[in-house]
């Protein structure tokens, strides 16, 4: 007999408690949620972040679990929502390319926070983060792109069910209260793409709010509150209600019987750009083609190939994505994205921290899309370029898997510059170092309390 999926969740975590996460996954573990803190660093810096922030701050009160970017804590949930929130906000967090999940944003803040609240050591942190990231991942392969394609957020609402794994974890739930846990957090997944529509910020709060449903839904069930063991695969369940599949009983039952056998973190791919992902294999290819000569005098016209599902994020509607409203729109906005890589060089934190370049704006209008055939999308991000130059000359570069992906991996180096890059945004060089050392032996008894204190200096 099948044992129902978050049944089948609930004795992984449970499971995974007592055993040794496998060297290859304990050493992506850390260098994901090091490129998370790092990222979340940086987005504390921002000054389109701040007043939101305060917000959030004056709503949850002080406590002792650490933000971001701030010496003061807060409690437990508000640091998972408002973590969660800024390493989102800058485009800038880990992707699994298959299952289209933005899984440390999740993952970390809630992991951090929980293991802060109970008490626990580095290594029950990193089991957790883990549980989280392949639970995600899971619920995001059970359907592929369906959950996006009805409008919702997969990392959103997986991330609810994730996070909710990680707090049951780490606070030493068993499993039955876990299920429970599951089916309070899946009762109150969200998630809407909606933002689309006007460049809304409110896309960095999805996360966020996905690891506060987690650990409220965990201590939830260990007060005795019941969640539908149902939640994943029911009638009324996430898949039926989010991704429109009432039949994925045995899709997502397959995915999850392979929890604690086969490993799906080491996959996830790290950011090069803080930008919406599925630019990234463009501006690989713009890249290409400016090694072939092309500039930003010499650029007549261009054509993007994009593979269609990827369109409403990134070309609709094109006049938009060539003139974002905001800078925080700029990160959805291929065209602008491509002209301001042409006209002011590689791009960084900042291009998006202001109002779009005028300079880029004008000559994003020389850029037009149609959509890409054989693609392979969601399972690999692709791209192709034609441009044409003022003198004559005929250029194309193509793109077949963005770089980061499975193959073709970012190395640990590059991560860890990356990472002390954005921290030291916000903290001084010995508490980069501290941090880095920290994360990157965070299963070594007393780490998390060295990362808090390298933090909050």
């Amino acid at each position: 007999m099948t044992t129902a999926p978050a049944r089948a969740i609930a004795q992984a975590a449970v499971a995974l408690r007592g055993a040794d996460l496998p060297d290859p996954v304990l050493a992506a573990a850390k260098l994901h949620f090091l490129d998370a803190i790092g990222v979340g660093l940086a987005a504390s810096t921002v000054p389109q972040n701040a007043d939101w922030a305060k917000a959030m701050a004056t709503v949850g009160g002080a406590g002792t679990a650490t933000v971001l970017g701030q010496a003061t804590g807060a409690p437990p949930a508000m640091a998972a929502l408002l973590n969660g929130s800024r390493i989102h906000a800058l485009e800038f967090d880990d992707t699994h390319i298959a299952s289209v999940v933005h899984g440390s944003a999740v993952a970390a803040p809630a992991a951090l926070a929980a293991a802060q609240s109970a008490g626990a050591e580095g290594e029950t942190l990193l089991k957790g983060y883990v549980m989280a990231w392949e639970v995600m991942i899971r619920l995001g392969l059970s359907a592929p792109g369906a959950m996006q394609a009805r409008g919702f957020q997969v990392t959103a609402v997986a991330g609810a069910v994730g996070a909710a794994t990680a707090a049951a974890l780490i606070n030493g739930l068993d499993a039955d209260h876990t299920v429970s846990a599951l089916g309070i957090a899946g009762s109150q997944a969200s998630g809407l793409m909606e933002f689309l529509a006007e460049g809304a910020s409110v896309k960095a709060l999805h996360p966020g709010w996905a690891a506060h449903t987690g650990l409220i839904s965990a201590a939830l069930a260990q007060g005795g509150m019941t969640g539908p063991s149902s939640i994943l695969e029911g009638r009324f369940g996430v898949m039926a209600g989010f991704a429109g599949q009432p039949d994925a009983a045995g899709a997502i039952s397959a995915q999850m019987a392979t929890l604690g056998v086969t490993w799906h973190l080491p996959d996830a791919a790290f950011k090069a750009y803080p930008c919406c992902h599925y630019i990234h294999p463009f501006l690989e290819a713009l890249e290409a083609l400016i090694a072939q000569g092309l500039t930003a005098t010499n650029l007549a016209q261009a054509t993007a190939h994009v593979p269609p599902p990827e369109a409403p994020l990134i070309c609709e509607p094109w006049a938009r994505r060539q003139a974002p409203a905001s800078g925080y729109d700029a990160k959805w906005a291929l065209a602008y994205c491509l002209a301001a890589r042409l006209a002011n060089g590689p791009l960084t934190v900042a291009d998006f921290a202001h109002d779009p370049d005028a300079q880029a704006v004008a000559l994003a209008r020389r850029f037009t899309w149609v959509p890409m055939a054989d693609h392979g999308f969601p399972s690999r991000f692709a791209a192709r370029l034609d441009v044409v130059t003022k003198d004559g000359r005929a250029l194309t570069a193509e793109v077949r898997n963005v770089r980061g992906a499975p193959d073709r991996p970012i190395g640990a180096a590059e991560v860890q510059a990356k990472f002390r890059a954005n921290a030291a945004r916000a903290l001084c060089t010995q508490a980069v170092e501290e941090a880095e050392a920290a994360i990157l032996s965070l299963e070594a008894p007393g780490a998390l309390t060295d990362l808090r204190r390298a933090l909050t200096s």
